[in-house]
């Protein structure tokens, strides 16, 4: 008999650059991890033991892939008014079904938000703008003359 836990471990970590000295927060949150009962998973060789074939299965395993229901939420939010950079994430699955959104400002004060739902037919986004981006909000170096 084979006994099968399934443990998951989440680590996350935050950065905060200090000297941005107050013009910055952040916020983060997961809901997890992926849990199950523990399950029994009783394999027969079907040989009727050991039988002296060398191992412990007489080199007849039988491979056994239990795999937990995947279940999480997730977010994150970065707001840096030094900066300018806003942007945003948020994520849950249940089984085969992802559902997401995110967003972010970009330098013209567009905000551009996608709202996604990826399963066993596809990664389906919908896109929305909040107006019209003129990129007058930000020099990439290309020089004006």
């Amino acid at each position: 008999m084979i006994k099968f836990t399934v443990v998951t471990a989440v680590l996350v970590a935050l950065c905060c650059d200090v000297s941005a000295g107050g013009h910055a927060h952040s916020s983060t949150y997961f809901k997890g991890p992926v849990v199950g009962p523990a399950q029994e998973v009783v394999v027969s060789s079907g040989h009727g033991g050991h039988g002296g074939h060398g191992g412990h299965d007489g080199g007849h395993g039988h491979v056994v892939d239990y795999v937990a229901h995947p279940k999480y939420e997730f977010g994150y939010e970065v707001t840096d008014h030094h900066t300018g950079d806003s942007h945003y994430q948020k994520e849950s699955r249940d089984g085969d079904k992802v559902v997401g959104e995110y967003a972010l400002k970009e330098p013209g004060g567009n905000v551009r938000t996608v709202k996604y739902v990826a399963d066993k037919h596809g990664f389906h986004p919908v896109v929305h703008n909040s107006h019209g981006n003129d990129h007058s909000g930000a020099d990439h170096g290309h020089g004006h003359y």
